[in-house]
């Protein structure tokens, strides 16, 4: 039987790549509680086209 929850899959996808004019996309998944955060999410993780840290907001 599947488990039933507050977990929801959500895609992260870099803010500064859109700017820097290079193609393609930097995107990762992850799961978060819905319950205890409402809001949409934002981490800082490794871009590799760019090749540094950016901020990666939650997109729809």
């Amino acid at each position: 039987m599947a488990k039933k929850g507050n977990r929801v899959q959500v895609i992260l996808e870099c803010t500064e790549h859109k700017e820097s004019g290079k193609p393609g996309v930097s995107r990762y998944i992850t799961t978060k509680n819905k319950k205890n955060t409402p809001e949409r999410i934002e981490l800082k993780k490794f871009n590799p086209i760019l090749k540094k840290y950016t901020i990666h907001k939650e997109i729809k």
